[in-house]
């Protein structure tokens, strides 16, 4: 980002200020889901959301909303929903019709795990799920939470991830350029980070113009996370399969990773400044962000710039 601190320390000092955010968010998860003991669906739900994961949307969620002067409970429940979407999300991307992928988080995909059938049902269970949970939020008014349904189903839908995926598939069968892969990025990673943010702003009743803020933080905050996950799918550090990206149609593959490291460098710092211009300078949230780009600048892996953290090959 843009002012951000390469202080050796300042990844693990993030990491544990906002550890305390994680355990909430975990807990409130395991509170939310079918208990052990129950079906192959139940059990699937529970493996893929409890198995690991930084909690990035929750986390921003709450951090966006409480920078924003609101406190609540319901802010737990419409982050368990974002990540509940965020995790029925990978466990489509990971089928064979789409990308065949055998490993996410360092473990097998759900459909390794369970079998493509309890896969698919696991996923719309936990979709489900997650609309239930905002459509009831304690202590929303009913409209608010209608328009926060509104959002996510938006995300979620032909307009959102599902058009991303469509095109992130399909790319390869035409000759896209840049702005085309920019928008399916969007699609991709950018169309749930703006709908975490519209529920934050949502909740605590943020002006037209800090709503604006926001949207546009959440699409530089996508454009990066996307990114870094092109940068760095040749590498065994995110969990995943390698190179699961060959044969697409990726900024990496178009412009080659100078670039793209380039243009990373350059959302972070837009990302930065419409954060400042909502929270100020070193907010938590601001914090948070900083800490997902620098917490691996001392571990193998990571790649440098005249000594200074171009961006880290760390789990996100």
């Amino acid at each position: 980002m843009g002012s951000i601190s390469h202080r050796p320390d300042a990844g693990n000092m993030a990491a544990s200020e906002f550890a305390e955010l994680r355990r909430q968010v975990d807990a409130r998860l395991d509170e939310l889901l079918p208990k052990v003991g129950g079906d192959a669906v139940s059990l699937a739900m529970r493996d893929c959301l409890l198995a690991g994961g930084k909690r990035v949307r929750p986390s921003l969620l709450v951090l966006a909303a409480r920078g924003l002067g609101h406190e609540s409970p319901a802010l737990l429940d419409l982050g368990c929903a974002v990540e509940m979407i965020h995790s029925a999300s990978l466990i489509l991307d990971d089928l064979p019709c789409m990308d065949d992928a055998s490993l996410r988080r360092g473990r097998p995909t759900t459909h390794r795990q369970y079998g493509e059938d309890v896969a698919m049902l696991s996923m719309v269970a936990l979709l489900s799920r997650a609309f239930g949970l905002v459509s009831a939020a304690p202590g929303i008014a009913p409209d608010i939470r209608a328009e926060m349904v509104t959002q996510l189903s938006r995300a979620v839908g032909e307009q959102g991830l599902v058009r991303g995926q469509y095109q992130d598939l399909h790319a390869a069968e035409h000759l896209l350029d840049v702005d085309d892969v920019t928008t399916t990025n969007t699609l991709k990673t950018g169309a749930l980070f703006q709908a975490t943010l519209a529920l934050a702003g949502l909740a605590a009743s943020a002006s037209a113009t800090v709503a604006s803020h926001l949207q546009y933080f959440a699409l530089a905050l996508g454009q990066a996370y996307q990114l870094y996950d092109d940068l760095t799918d040749g590498l065994a550090v995110n969990g995943k399969d390698i190179d699961q990206d060959r044969g697409k149609a990726t900024l990496v593959a178009l412009l080659g990773e100078r670039e793209v490291r380039r243009r990373l460098a350059g959302h972070l710092a837009e990302a930065d400044l419409h954060l400042v211009a909502v929270f100020g300078a070193d907010s938590p949230l601001s914090r948070f962000i900083h800490a997902l780009f620098s917490r691996a600048e001392n571990q193998p892996g990571v790649v440098r710039s005249s000594g200074k953290l171009a961006f880290p090959l760390t789990r996100l």
